[in-house]
């Protein structure tokens, strides 16, 4: 008899504690086959990332006066490092512990600064302009919520999620954890209920499809 392939399973909780997101990384569930913490192909794959990275580092430029930024979710921070010189200030929080204590030792500039937040949580650093990048389609729509009820207080937030392709209906709710909206034919969408997010102008930055795998990963500028 042929033995059953051992592989990782998927990791959920009604509310996604930092012990939760620490086996994430630990277990590898992103992917990465080194020692080092490893934030996925979203945060890593040339056709993800460089349109992503052009838009937002674009925007950033056009002020005058150079914005401060919230990285709420930063993760291993291959993509932050890319934008930090475009900013005033640039806070990157995530809420692993030792994830945070790498990127403080790996990154060093004079205007950018790691914090360890549970951004559904805790109160977040003031600034300009938020960024969100694939971090709520992990989260259910409570705590969603808690962070929309956070999020008014910016200019501009910056939201990238993983969308199905054509039409769907949005917000379904989940259990937090590793998956995401795309199995429920769903996505995040921040103006829609139940979060109604009141905005003054919408803009689609990027839209970017990765060979082999379903739905559209999709950057939207909301100005508050």
């Amino acid at each position: 008899m042929k033995e059953k392939e051992n592989k990782p399973k998927s990791i959920k909780t009604p509310w996604p504690t930092k012990e939760t997101m620490e086996q994430i990384y630990e277990m590898k569930l992103w992917g990465g086959n080194t020692s080092d913490f490893y934030s996925g192909m979203g945060s890593h794959h040339p056709e993800v990332i460089n349109p992503y990275i052009e838009v937002v580092s674009s925007f950033l430029r056009s002020f005058q006066n150079r914005l401060t930024v919230c990285d709420l979710g930063c993760g291993d921070f291959n993509i932050g490092k890319e934008l930090v010189n475009y900013t005033t200030k640039y806070h990157a929080v995530d809420i692993v512990t030792s994830l945070i204590e790498r990127n403080i030792e790996k990154f060093k500039e004079d205007h950018l600064e790691f914090q360890c937040l549970d951004i559904a949580v805790d109160e977040l650093p003031s600034g300009d302009c938020a960024l969100l990048r694939q971090v709520l389609q992990h989260l259910s729509n409570t705590e969603i919520q808690r962070i929309v009820g956070k999020l008014r207080v910016f200019r501009y937030i910056i939201v990238t999620e993983h969308l199905p392709e054509g039409d769907f209906i949005p917000n379904k709710d989940i259990i937090s954890g590793q998956g995401i909206r795309l199995k429920k034919q769903s996505g995040v969408n921040l103006t829609a209920a139940p979060f109604n997010l009141k905005v003054k102008e919408e803009m689609q930055l990027s839209s970017s499809i990765l060979n082999g795998q379903k739905g559209t990963i999709v950057t939207t500028l909301y100005k508050i």
